[in-house]
C-alpha cells in the first residue's frame, strides 16, 4: 500500500502531519507540537510552540511551566499551512481532546487517549467522522470490561468507612493527574476528611481553576509526622510512586488499596501488595473502544500503543483496512517520574 500521502505518518519525533507541518503529541523536540493531554508520555518538554484543548491549559502549563502555548475551544477550527485543525472532547482527563485534520477532502483523527463514559471532571468523549482514525488500545482484549464509575466509587466509600470504623486511615494509591480527581469527584466526602500527596495538590487546584467541582483537601505534610491519630478515619490519596516509602509511616494504622483499569487482572493486586484494588480506568475498555471506533466511521483505523495486535487482528476480521504505528505512549514509568518531580518542586 502506498501510504505516501497519507495525512499523517509516524516520524521519529513522534506523529506528523506532512501538509500543515505539525506534530501531534511528539516525544522528541519539534517546532509546532499539538497536544492532545498532559499525560507525561503525550506532553513533554522541548517544543517551539505547543497548542491544547482550552480546558486543559492550566494542566499542561503547571507541568511544564513556560512553554509557549495556545488554547483552542473544543469544535472551534484553525487553519495550520492549509490544514483544517478542530480539537474535540476525548473525556479521557481534563482538556483531553482528539485531533481532526482536514486537508484537500479526507478527514483524519487522532484519538490520543480516551474513554466513552462520562465523568464529571472533564468533557465526555465525542464522536468525530472521519475517514481514518487513530485510537489507542490500551485495554484492547475482551478480558476489559469495567463496571460502572459509580459502582467502584461505593465499593471505595464501603472500604473507607470500614477502615474509620476501625480508626485506621486509608491510603488510596493512582495517578495524580486525572485518576485522582476522578475519585475525589465521585467519593462521599462526608465520611472523613481527606488528605493528599504533594503531587496530587497542584493537579487538584488545576482541576479547581478550571470549574471542576471537587471536596476539600489538605496536604499531608501539613500534618507534623508525630500526629498520627490526625489520619485515623482519613482518606489519603496518593501516587503509586509514594508505596513503600518512609513517607507512609506518618499514617500510623493504615489500610491501602490502588485504583486502576489493571486490577481487573487476577495476581495484579498481589503483585503490588496493596489490601484492595479497585477497578477503575481513565481509558476505555474492550467495548468502549470498539464503540468509539465504530462511532468514527473511519474504514481505516490506526494503532498507537496498548494491545496493539490484537486490536489489529480484531479489526481486520470486521473488514476494516487496520495497521499500527510504532509510538511511545502508554509508558506509566514517564507518568510516575511527572509525579515524583512536581512532589520534588
Amino acid at each position: 500500500m502506498d501510504n505516501s500521502n497519507d495525512l499523517i505518518v509516524a516520524r521519529p519525533e513522534g506523529l506528523f502531519c506532512p501538509p500543515g507541518h505539525f506534530y501531534i503529541d511528539p516525544w522528541r523536540p519539534v517546532e509546532r507540537a499539538i497536544i492532545t493531554h498532559a499525560h507525561a508520555d503525550h506532553a513533554r518538554f522541548g517544543h517551539a510552540r505547543y497548542l491544547c484543548a482550552e480546558p486543559g491549559l492550566g494542566v499542561l502549563t503547571s507541568r511544564l511551566p513556560g512553554i509557549d502555548v495556545q488554547g483552542l475551544r473544543y469544535g472551534e477550527a484553525i487553519d495550520v499551512n492549509g490544514v483544517r485543525v478542530s480539537l474535540h472532547p476525548a473525556g479521557h482527563v481534563l482538556g483531553s481532546s482528539q485531533v481532526r485534520v482536514e486537508h484537500a477532502g479526507r478527514v483524519w483523527v487522532a484519538s490520543g487517549d480516551y474513554k466513552v463514559e462520562p465523568d464529571p471532571t472533564c468533557v465526555p468523549f465525542e464522536p468525530v467522522r472521519c475517514d481514518t482514525f487513530i485510537t489507542e488500545s490500551t485495554f484492547g482484549l475482551p478480558i476489559y470490561r469495567w463496571d460502572p464509575s459509580q459502582v467502584v466509587f461505593d465499593g471505595i466509600d464501603s472500604w473507607w468507612r470500614h477502615n474509620a470504623s476501625q480508626g485506621r486511615a486509608s491510603v488510596l494509591f493512582c495517578y495524580s493527574f486525572g485518576k485522582a480527581q476522578r475519585v475525589l469527584a465521585g467519593i462521599d466526602a462526608g465520611i472523613g476528611p481527606i488528605f493528599c500527596h504533594g503531587a496530587v495538590e497542584p493537579l487538584n487546584r488545576a482541576y479547581r481553576e478550571a470549574g471542576v467541582a471537587l471536596p476539600p483537601t489538605r496536604l499531608v505534610s501539613e500534618i507534623a509526622a508525630k500526629d498520627k491519630a490526625m489520619f485515623k478515619g482519613a482518606l489519603i490519596v496518593a501516587p503509586p510512586s509514594a508505596q513503600g516509602s518512609t513517607w507512609m509511616r506518618r499514617f500510623g494504622d493504615y489500610s491501602d488499596a490502588f485504583a486502576s483499569g489493571w486490577m481487573r487482572l487476577r495476581g495484579t493486586r498481589r503483585r503490588k501488595g496493596v489490601d484492595r484494588g479497585f477497578v477503575l480506568s481513565d481509558h476505555a475498555d474492550w467495548p468502549g473502544l470498539q464503540l468509539a471506533i465504530g462511532a468514527s466511521g473511519a474504514e481505516r483505523v490506526i494503532v498507537t500503543h496498548g494491545q496493539i495486535e490484537p486490536m489489529v487482528r480484531w479489526l481486520c476480521d470486521q473488514g476494516l483496512d487496520a495497521g499500527a504505528f510504532k509510538t511511545e505512549y502508554g509508558d506509566d514509568d514517564i507518568e510516575a517520574a511527572a509525579a515524583d518531580k512536581a512532589e520534588a518542586t
